[in-house]
């Protein structure tokens, strides 16, 4: 059974491959775009179940992103992203995220902390 669609916001292909190997098997679909501006299109099509966000995007700031899907869903928000510092972490936080999980992560990470906020 389907959990729903993840929305996968992510410059780097190969993370967010990875991503979305480990979303899938734990039974989301995943939908993946690389930019804010395509999340920020997308995530009224798939109305999704989660989102997973980096931060370091190509056309805008990560925090920017999350305040302005906060603003059209109330989906659990899951930041990945390599700007680890305690104050990015709040950041994201009042910006709306669900989760926090730092880059390098490990495949379980992941798979606790999507189970954890869906």
């Amino acid at each position: 059974m389907s959990r729903g669609v993840c929305l996968v916001v992510e410059d780097d292909e190969d993370i967010s491959d990875l991503i979305s190997l480990i979303l899938r098997e734990e039974g989301f679909g995943v939908r993946a775009v690389r930019t804010g501006s395509a999340a920020l299109e997308e995530v009224s099509r798939v109305n999704p179940a989660l989102i997973t966000l980096d931060l370091g995007l190509p056309d805008t700031d990560g925090l920017l992103v999350a305040r302005e899907l906060r603003k059209v869903t109330a989906a659990p928000l899951l930041l990945i992203t390599a700007r680890a510092s305690p104050t990015d972490e709040l950041d994201g936080m009042a910006a709306g995220a669900s989760a926090f999980l730092a880059k390098p992560f490990r495949p379980y990470e992941l798979r606790d902390v999507a189970n954890k906020i869906c």
